[in-house]
Parts: C-alpha cells; structure tokens; sequence
C-alpha cells in the first residue's frame, strides 16, 4: 500500500500503538522536574546548566524552551509545570482519541486485529475477541488468523477465505494490511468478515434461477409442442388428448406465478389485516382445496378440528394458504394408498396445527433450509412432483406475520410431522 495514501483507520491504529509513548514522556517529565529542583536547591548545577537543562527538558516535552534571563528556582519550575501540563493535556486528548477508536471498532460487524512490529497482539475489538481471542473462540479461525497475520510483510496485503463447517456452516474472509508511518513498520491489522448469509442468499438465488427457469422453461416449450402437434391432428380422440396436455401444462405455469405473486404478497403484508379468523374453518378448508389431487393418488386425507372451536386474529386467507402449503407437501411426497393427518388443538394459550405424514422424509442435513425460497431437498425428485419450493417459504411468512412460528421433525423414510403454532385469541372475541 502505498505511503501517504493509507487508510485513515490504519493511521488512528497507529496513533493507538503510540500512546503509551506520550504516557512514558510525561513520567520523565515529572523525574526530571525533581531532578532539576533537587540540583537547585542543592547547589549542585550553576545557572548555566540548569539553563541547558531545562532547554532540553522542554524540548522532550515538546515545548518552547526557557527564555535566557530565567534565573532561580522559581522560575525554572513555573516553566517545567507549564511544559509538563502541555504534555499532560497531549495525553489527556490522545487517550480520549484511542478510547474512540476502540469504541468504535467494537461497533463494526467484521472482527479486528492488530499485532506490533514484533508479531504481538496489541488490540481486539468486541468481534475479534469471541472469534479468536476467547477460551470458547473458533480454533481453526484463530490458526488461519495467526498464519496470515505471519505471513504479511511489510508494505503487503494479504487475504485468505476461510470454510468452517460448522454446524452452522460459515464463511469467513480474512484480509490483513501492514501498517507504517512511512519510515517503518508498525504492525499488521486483520479483518474478517463473516460472509455467510451472503453465501447463503447467493445460494438462494441460484435456487431461484434453476428452478424458476425450469418449472416455466418445461411447460412452455411442451405447451408449443403440443399445440404445434395439435394443429396437424385430425383423430378427434387424439386432439382431446393434446388438448388436455395443454390445459395441464397451462395449469402447471399459472401455479408457479400464483406462487410467486402469493410470497410477494404475503412477504409485504408483514401486518396483516387482524380479524378474528376460526381455525376449524381454516383446516377445513384447506383440506378440501387438497382432497383432489390426494384422491388421484389414493391417499387419504384425515383431520381433526379442535374442540371447542379456537379462534386466532389474523388473515384467513394467509392462514389456509399455510395450511394448504403443508398439507399439499405431505401429499406430494407420500406414496399411494397411505394417510396425511391435520390435527387442530390447543396448547395454553397457543394452537396447533399439526400435519402428519408417512412419506419419503426429509434428510437431517437438509431440516435447516427446507423453508428458504425456492430450496428443494431432492431437485430431480422434486421435478417430477412439480411445485417451485415456495410452499414451505410461505408456511414460514404466514407464521411470522401471525407472531407465530413453525417447526418440523422428519426422519429419511418414515415421514414428516409439521406443526404451525399460532397464538390463541378467546371464543368469546368472535
């Protein structure tokens, strides 16, 4: 990095490691001052050397020097008091400096480091110490930090992107520059940056692209297929056929925008109007929205409203879309000729919403993301069902709108349990 066009926060860093310095002239200062008076009231210095003596004291003390008729004991301490007040107030000031900086550099989100000349760590903030200067701090950050920190030479910078795989998985960047005054080195400082949620929301809309582009990809170019097919058909049964792929297909690209628009929707009615809503209407509701595609493939939908009738505030439609999202997922992912449950009860001033299946499951790696957008735990099992990833999404928002929230258990090849917590408002608010 070139001199003279530094960081400002580096030149701060630098004045913080030399504020001991000022602290140690002011100590001199007060010996010297002794010194000086002792050798006068003694008798030991003539006025000569004492006159050079205080030129030199006031010098280090970064003051003007004496003036040439300063004769007596008197004299020569006023001036000694004037120059070390100067330098106490210097000190006064650069402490207030350096007490700034450190507060203000335990406000950042990245973690900071700062070694001397010597390697020594001479400052952490807030974020650096729970990092890697804590008994409980990351040990293989710590490591990758120390090694960096080596490794920059003087006038270098250096950075390094560190994995940790956690759980939870993170991503650290560590970037470290040295630091001088132009003459020679000071040290090193360190940043690192955690980069994992925007890992993560990269990951997202990499998500998005893929299964956007192909849930509307697919059905498009089948839908021009068959249409071109259709126009060259002329067997009445064989055009119904076509006729029917195209309205299914139709049908499967309407349900991915409706999806889109819904989360749009939902995500920006983060106060949703509150009215009281009947959970045993919204779970019965819903349940026949999704007894249809569960009949074509022959799986039987069961529930069981809660008794007496509970009653929530909140947006009904927002509710039975959640309700709807997790029971079209069970349905989705259960073989033929088995059972999806939704149970309603209450639990102290709470009620759930509980839907059970005994499908395929979900893989204890994948419980973490499954309510992000657009994340599906088997993209080619997925493709074949249909559906974009959004349901869960929207599960996840409806919850958070209602001050709610929503949990699942789930183990590879015996099924899913979701259930939707929703604070319960009194029968007698209707």
């Amino acid at each position: 990095m070139p001199t003279g066009r530094r960081p400002a926060m580096l030149e701060t860093v630098g004045t913080v490691l030399h504020l001991t310095v000022l602290e140690l002239v002011v100590a001199v200062a007060v010996v010297l001052v002794l010194l000086v008076a002792t050798a006068l009231i003694t008798g030991r210095r003539n006025s000569r050397s004492l006159r050079q003596r205080l030129q030199a004291l006031a010098a280090r003390l970064g003051a003007d020097p004496p003036p040439k008729e300063t004769h007596g004991v008197e004299e020569a301490l006023v001036h000694l008091e004037r120059a070390t007040d100067h330098a106490a107030e210097a000190v006064a000031e650069a402490s207030s400096e350096a007490i700034r900086l450190r507060r203000a550099l335990d406000t950042l989100p990245q973690a900071v480091l700062v070694t001397d000349e010597r390697g020594e760590t001479v400052f952490r903030n807030s974020r650096a110490v729970a990092l890697v200067g804590s008994r409980h701090g990351d040990a293989l950050a710590a490591q990758a930090v120390e090694e960096l920190l080596a490794a920059t030479a003087p006038g270098a910078h250096e950075e390094r992107v560190l994995e940790l795989y956690g759980p939870p998985r993170r991503t650290l960047v560590v970037r470290a520059d040295s630091i001088d005054n132009g003459q020679r080195a000071l040290g090193v400082i360190a940043v690192i940056d955690d980069v994992s949620e925007r890992r993560r929301l990269e990951d997202v809309r990499r998500d998005f692209v893929a299964n956007v582009s192909h849930e509307l990809k697919t059905p498009m170019g089948a839908v021009g297929l068959l249409a071109e097919t259709l126009l060259s058909e002329n067997e009445p049964q064989v055009a119904q056929r076509l006729a029917h792929r195209i309205y299914t297909e139709a049908f499967r690209i309407s349900r991915v925008i409706d999806d889109l628009l819904d989360l749009s929707r939902i995500e920006s009615e983060e106060s949703p109007p509150r009215e009281p809503v009947l959970i045993n209407l919204v779970i019965a509701e819903a349940a026949e929205r999704v007894r249809e595609a569960a009949s074509q493939l022959h799986i039987e939908v069961t529930i069981e409203e809660p008794d007496p009738p509970v009653v929530v505030l909140g947006d009904r439609r927002q509710l039975t879309s959640a309700v709807y999202n997790l029971l079209e997922n069970a349905v989705k992912f259960s073989p033929e000729g088995t059972c999806v449950s939704c149970v309603g009860r209450t639990e102290g001033e709470d009620v759930l919403v509980i839907v059970e299946d005994h499908g395929v499951g979900i893989p204890s790696r994948d419980l973490e993301r499954i309510f992000e957008r657009f994340y599906r735990v088997d993209a080619g099992r997925s493709r074949s069902t249909g559906g974009t990833g959004l349901g869960l999404a929207i599960v996840r928002h409806v919850a958070a709108n209602h001050r709610g929230s929503v949990q699942v258990e789930s183990r590879e090849g015996e099924g899913s349990r979701f259930t939707l917590t929703l604070p319960r408002q009194p029968r007698t608010d209707v």
